[in-house]
């Protein structure tokens, strides 16, 4: 019945009649009060002209509350500006008491009503302190009391910084998330033990499992803004080994209007631990780089393509065409920009290794810029299938340099990968291939040929991290290929952002390299994802350790044989400075190989490969008998 009775003072607000008759009554204590104060509490007044007084006591506080308005706040939020109404109250009865007092006594109209200054005065402190206190205790007594009707998950805070407090004090005012904080965590030893606003700080070294369940600790939410990524993985691997959810509060550019809000803070994912330092663009050039102009991008609808394209519709005036061969993935794309609104967008499915079709797409639309972004990418399964990456990767690849030269396309972006350098598998011999034959044509056409190349991206398709989370959903366990195995990765806006800024500044020729900043060994990445799932590893979800796949490096490079890198205005990208090539002989050898492909003897189309790339040296793969 309790129960019942409570949950429906929930969905209730007191009525502002109830709230005026009990701050009335309040004033009417207060004021009985006051004359005891100034008395010393004895009765030795004249309780008949204290009578006479309390009905004009009560006309002034009825016009004090109306005038502010201070009756209509609802009790449950009382803030700073309900304690401001009241003191405005209580000064207007003061005022009209006062006054009262004064003109009576002066014109000798009503001697009776006599009441000395100092027990107003008294009687105005009185009503300030107790009316704000009042309606704060009330306001803690319906926490109180809701709090025992639904359930709170109890949270500590990391951080006690400024961060940490906005979002205690973001978390305390949402009563519709039912948390009750019960600690902060922060790095600096020399505040533990201390209080915030009645809360204790820990030392990290405080919190254990013991600590968890004895406070049944729910919940760990991470507020530290600016935090480097090796302290936030730090932090995490420690606490992730305890019952506990983790969560973190995003960066202060993602709130909203500069204010957090408690449903912006989310449980804590693979991609803040891999997360990097927000890349600042000069977007002015970009926007003069873009304006006005046709951007064609192929593999359009792909992981890489679809957020350049996402960006690229961020500028204005100029016309996107995307070109990509998946049509249900065009479709969806194409969607979701109809859904924006973007009507300088059209869509267009082909394929790269058309050249005809190519050539009719170029003519038509006479694109300023070309980004191609198509591509097959996934290593072990282009060990099987070499013909279908030659054909995809360096033919389609020479298709579409060859109409962007015959066209006269200014610029032409081609997006790379780490796996191009020293290959070990036929994806990344493939992509190799293809910047050779962009570099061969450098100095030879108007068109200015640039090359991006980078890591592993977060979330991309066929990516590591859609398979991890799959397999721990379904109960596990994680395949990871070698325990020592280790990875690059930046996520695919920054790989985006990237690509757009070596387009923009590429004066042509150049191969751009982009920092991917600190490998990741993928066994700890493999850990990480489990416990953040809320599992225990082994105990939940094991690991279980393959072996290398056809094709598949222990380690990944960014710079080849004879390849150093020269600085550039951004700390990000990098330029490879290449060896010479013998442009002829390479030009030749990449026609040669596209003719061969037709033919479908795949050993000696790897061999061919071979010779183009000398540094090719199959790894793990069928074709190592080929390098002997």
């Amino acid at each position: 019945m309790i129960d019942f009775l409570l949950k429906k003072l929930k969905k209730q607000y007191a009525p502002r009649w109830l709230v005026l008759l009990v701050d009335i009554y309040l004033v009417v204590n207060t004021f009985v009060l006051a004359y005891l104060i100034r008395f010393n509490f004895q009765l030795t007044f004249d309780t008949s002209k204290l009578i006479i007084q309390l009905p004009f006591v009560i006309m002034a506080a009825v016009i004090g509350f109306t005038a502010t308005g201070s009756y209509k706040g609802i009790i449950r939020h009382t803030s700073y500006k309900d304690a401001k109404n009241v003191i405005n109250a209580s000064i207007i009865m003061l005022i009209l008491l006062s006054v009262t007092v004064l003109v009576l006594r002066y014109f000798k109209l009503f001697t009776i009503f006599t009441i000395p200054i100092s027990i107003l005065s008294i009687h105005f402190l009185l009503n300030c302190f107790v009316l704000i206190i009042s309606k704060n205790i009330f306001k803690e007594l319906y926490k109180t009391l809701i709090s025992n009707v639904e359930s709170s998950k109890r949270v500590l805070i990391y951080g006690a910084g400024a961060s940490g407090l906005i979002t205690y004090n973001v978390l305390n005012e949402d009563k519709n998330i039912h948390l009750k904080i019960i600690g902060f965590i922060d790095d600096h030893l020399h505040i533990s033990g201390k209080k915030i606003h009645g809360i204790r700080i820990y030392s990290p070294m405080a919190i254990t499992e013991e600590f968890l369940l004895k406070n049944k600790v729910e919940e760990i939410i991470i507020s530290i803004q600016n935090i480097k990524s090796a302290r936030l993985r730090e932090i995490s691997e420690s606490l992730s080994k305890l019952p506990v959810l983790l969560k973190i509060v995003p960066p202060v550019k993602l709130w909203i209007n500069n204010s957090l809000q408690s449903q912006q803070i989310k449980p804590l994912e693979i991609g803040d631990l891999l997360g990097r330092d927000a890349i600042k663009l000069n977007n002015g050039i970009l926007e003069n780089e873009f304006k006005n102009k046709v951007v064609l991008v192929t593999g359009a609808a792909g992981s890489i393509g679809s957020e350049i394209v996402r960006q690229l519709a961020g500028y204005s005036k100029n016309h996107l065409v995307l070109v990509d061969q998946a049509e249900s993935e065009l479709y969806n794309l194409q969607q979701y920009f109809l859904d924006k609104e973007h009507t300088n967008i059209t869509s267009i499915v082909a394929d790269v290794r058309n050249k005809k079709r190519m050539e009719d797409i170029v003519k038509q639309y006479q694109p300023h810029i070309i980004y191609h972004a198509a591509a097959y990418k996934h290593v072990p399964f282009m060990e099987n299938y070499p013909n279908e990456a030659v054909a995809a990767n360096v033919c389609g690849t020479k298709i579409m340099v060859d109409v962007a030269v015959q066209f006269g396309v200014e610029k032409f972006v081609m997006i790379s990968t780490d796996k191009a350098v020293n290959p070990t598998n036929i994806m990344g011999a493939t992509k190799r291939i293809a910047e050779l034959y962009i570099n061969c044509l450098k100095e030879t056409t108007k068109t200015k040929f640039i090359t991006t190349r980078f890591g592993n991206v977060l979330g991309s398709n066929g990516s590591v991290i859609p398979l991890f989370q799959t397999q721990i959903k379904n109960g596990g366990p994680v395949t990871v290929t070698d325990k020592e195995i280790t990875r690059y990765f930046m996520t695919i806006p920054e790989a985006c952002q990237l690509v757009l800024e070596a387009g923009c500044m590429g004066k042509g020729g150049e191969i751009f390299v982009f920092d991917m900043g600190e490998s990741v060994k993928i066994y700890d990445l493999a850990i990480n994802m489990i416990r953040l799932s809320g599992f225990n590893y082994p105990e939940d979800i094991a690991i279980k350790i393959t072996g290398l796949r056809p094709g598949e490096k222990i380690y990944e490079e960014l710079l080849g044989l004879g390849e150093h890198i020269t600085e550039t205005h951004h700390k990000k990208i990098k330029i490879a400075k290449v060896k010479k090539l013998d442009i002829e002989l390479i030009k030749q050898q990449i026609e040669e190989l596209c003719a061969f492909n037709q033919e479908l003897k795949t050993e000696e189309l790897v061999r061919k490969m071979k010779m183009i790339v000398p540094e090719y040296i199959s790894n793990n793969s069928k074709f190592e008998s080929l390098d002997a």
